[in-house]
């Protein structure tokens, strides 16, 4: 692929200075869980990898914060320190603020829109300049599904959250969304989401169908809002210094089958998150279905506050309206 192409040429330039780093086995780093789409594409990765290369190359995976949180681990791909990592696009973001203009509310129409164009080369260039910027190298998109709100209590309008403690992921763009709607937003790692729900120590939450499913986050809520606002990106990474201690056959092979395994979640939510979804809506909680008119004029202060914060915007918002 041209792009992939681009970004191996703009990789070795950047770290041509840096140390050799030889390993059997690499380390590859998530935040999410054993049984989440994105730890079962890694191990997928890891296991391909070891076969095309013959056993010259293994992964380690290692799951559930345990090599710490994504920006611990950021800075750990930037030193050498970790090999690899599948990292919300959301983390990257706070360093190249290009990537935000993911998060635009409503840039995708559906689950399947938001894999269009993930998949485009307007996203794919957006990769090309990590080398640089952050120290790592982005090898493919994967994602999670579109995002929901569950809340305690009855939300019948964005009125209803207002003051109120909404869990969100660490990062600038959603933290820009709502505190437009006039929520507070409260940074929170996803182990401790359940029990800060339970105990009302946050009053809702913005996350995935598939967690909100798997990990029961509907059983201390009363309303589900079905809102499908902003897409999740994912992104596979290989630290910059570690690319460079690659001969350029191994740069090629783990380039190729960690692009294929990242880009194989988009299809996994593609085709799971209706019956998430559905599943969901049957837990007898008051579920209700929205669209962007219910955030008000929110978007429009998104959108006014990102229009002059990330250039790749409107480039992004022409992708869109080309994969409609």
């Amino acid at each position: 692929m041209k792009h992939f192409t681009r970004i191996l040429a703009t990789a070795t330039l950047v770290a041509a200075s840096a140390f050799a780093v030889h390993a059997d086995e690499f380390r590859l780093g998530l935040i999410t869980p054993p049984p989440h789409i994105w730890t079962k594409a890694a191990e997928a990765f890891g296991a391909e990898l070891s076969e095309k290369s013959g056993g010259a190359h293994s992964v380690g995976v290692f799951p559930s914060r345990q090599l710490g949180n994504e920006a611990e681990m950021l800075q750990q791909l930037q030193t050498g320190a970790l090999d690899m990592a599948f990292m919300t696009v959301a983390e990257v973001s706070n360093r190249a603020t290009d990537l935000g203009s993911f998060y635009a509310p409503y840039l995708a129409n559906d689950i399947a829109h938001a894999g269009r164009i993930l998949r485009s080369d307007t996203a794919a260039a957006l990769l090309e300049p990590l080398p640089a910027q952050v120290g790592v190298v982005g090898l493919g998109y994967g994602m999670a599904g579109l995002r929901q709100i569950v809340s305690r209590g009855d939300v019948s309008s964005s009125a209803d959250l207002a003051g109120k403690k909404l869990r969100i992921t660490p990062f600038t763009p959603i933290l820009d969304f709502y505190n437009a709607l006039g929520a507070a937003p409260t940074p929170m790692p996803l182990p401790a989401v359940y029990d800060a729900l339970a105990n009302g120590q946050v009053d809702a939450i913005d996350m995935d169908a598939e967690l909100i499913w798997v990990l029961k986050y509907y059983e201390h809520a009363d309303t589900i809002i079905q809102s499908d606002h902003m897409m999740f990106p994912m992104v596979g990474l290989v630290s910059a210094k570690v690319w460079a201690g690659l001969s350029d056959d191994d740069r090629a092979m783990i380039g190729e089958l960690m692009a294929k395994h990242v880009d194989s979640t988009i299809d996994s939510y593609i085709e799971k998150e209706a019956g998430w979804l559905e599943q969901i809506e049957g837990t007898g909680k008051t579920y209700t279905k929205v669209d962007a008119s219910f955030f008000g004029d929110a978007i429009d202060q998104w959108n006014t506050i990102w229009s002059e914060k990330a250039a790749s915007l409107e480039k992004l918002r022409a992708v869109a309206a080309e994969t409609e």
